[in-house]
């Protein structure tokens, strides 16, 4: 079985560190994390500069901490690369020590508060908060809170700036470095979105600030390595976030959950903020990727057989501004184990495969839903016998498309599809 993904997802990354140290933090271990901007030591207040001076131990980025003065006895600790996965090592050895953790601007906006907060619990983290970068950016930009999207690529695809697309739409991209703008502005005018307004601001409230405005297709090339990208985009409308995108937006080999039948699905699925879905039997991963354009915090797992399916998938998921998406290279039920407990399963392959529904049903938890498609004799009365056990919703799609017949027009039936689709009690 092999894995196939972007960089961690923000819930992932939470998953994986609360594994190593929240399920039994330190008693004594208590971590104050200070917000930073780039005005650094002189744009802290003379109580916040209290608190990192009395801290034992400062741990931070090597920007962050070399913007501090001297400290005679303190400890100044840069993060280490993989923090996810060093948080633990890093963390332990602190416990009973007074503990400085530094932030670019907001901790809690995409960064390392947030982590905190999460792998410790709430009770063990103080957070002392800067303006953030996305506020300083709105204010020289005079553009509302509500009127606009924020989008970190930090440590991330930037591909995931793509599920923004829409004319007119305003959104801030937090750059991981000075290497993001012209990725994006690449990334944009392929798309068709060129003419979109693209302002680098960098160094935002330091000694240093700087705003260059130009367009997405006329970008340079050079930014600070601090910034962040305010987009005002212009160009086509090319997918919405309600279900049922059209089947062309797709690469497939043919192994495509169909638009009205997938619109369908998703609708029985509920897409929820935060949740998870495995797409079982993925082929294109349609599903699974429709499921996370509906909300930025909703996450996939696509667990589909063939290789070369499993790298559509994720060429797909990045085309269509989800490139966080899992996708495990394996044949269920074998490669449904070990995985996260779902909150929502698709199995639009494979289901008269032994096991798989069964498993299906035993990793679903309490409150979650499945469904399931059959277009073959074997897999409805599959399904048929489900329904007979389980209960839910036993459905059968029929679709026809207008299409030429000699001189006239006439309807071209598609394969009937049954859908199950079932609700597992609380």
């Amino acid at each position: 079985m092999r894995l196939r993904s972007g960089l961690p997802t923000e819930v992932e990354g939470r998953q994986a560190v609360s594994a190593s140290i929240a399920d039994v933090p330190p008693p004594d271990l208590h971590v104050v994390v200070v917000g930073v901007g780039a005005d650094g030591w002189h744009g802290l207040t003379a109580a916040t500069r209290a608190v990192i001076v009395s801290a034992e131990v400062v741990v931070g980025g090597s920007r962050q901490l070399a913007l501090l003065p001297a400290a005679d006895g303190q400890v100044r600790q840069p993060w280490p690369s993989g923090l996810r996965t060093a948080l633990s090592d890093v963390l332990r050895p602190l416990a009973g020590r007074r503990v400085v953790a530094l932030a670019s601007g907001d901790p809690m906006l995409s960064g390392i508060g947030t982590t905190l907060v999460d792998t410790l619990g709430a009770d063990r983290v103080t957070v002392i908060p800067h303006v953030s970068s996305a506020a300083l950016a709105r204010s020289r930009l005079r553009w509302s809170a509500e009127s606009t999207a924020v989008v970190s690529v930090v440590g991330r695809d930037v591909h995931a700036v793509l599920r923004e697309l829409a004319p007119a739409r305003r959104v801030l991209v937090l750059s991981s470095d000075e290497n993001t703008p012209a990725t994006l502005a690449a990334l944009l005018t392929a798309r068709g979105y060129g003419p979109s307004r693209f302002v680098v601001l960098g160094d935002l409230g330091g000694r240093h600030e700087t705003i260059a405005e130009t367009t997405a297709e006329q970008f340079a090339g050079e930014a600070p390595r601090l910034n962040i990208v305010a987009l005002q985009l212009a160009g086509p409308l090319l997918a919405g976030w309600a279900t049922g995108l059209p089947d062309a937006a797709f690469e497939h080999d043919g192994q495509l959950t169909k638009r009205d039948v997938r619109a369908a699905a998703l609708a029985r699925l509920l897409p929820a903020p935060g949740q998870l879905l495995w797409d079982v039997g993925a082929g294109a991963g349609s599903v699974g990727i429709e499921w996370m354009r509906s909300h930025p915090t909703c996450q996939t797992i696509a667990v589909e057989a063939d290789a070369g399916r499993a790298e559509r998938i994720g060429r797909n998921a990045r085309t269509l501004g989800v490139p966080a998406l899992q996708v495990i290279q394996g044949t269920a039920p074998d490669a449904l184990h070990e995985l996260t407990t779902p909150d929502a399963i698709f199995v639009g392959g494979g289901a008269t495969r032994s096991g798989v529904l069964r498993r299906c049903l035993e990793a679903l938890r309490a409150g979650g839903r499945i469904v399931a498609h059959g277009v073959t004799v074997e897999t409805e009365a599959l399904l048929a016998a489900a329904y007979g056990e389980h209960g839910g919703e036993l459905t059968r799609i029929h679709v026809e498309h207008a299409a030429p017949v000699g001189s006239f027009t006439g309807w071209t039936p598609a394969r009937a599809v049954t859908q199950w689709a079932f609700t597992k009690a609380l």
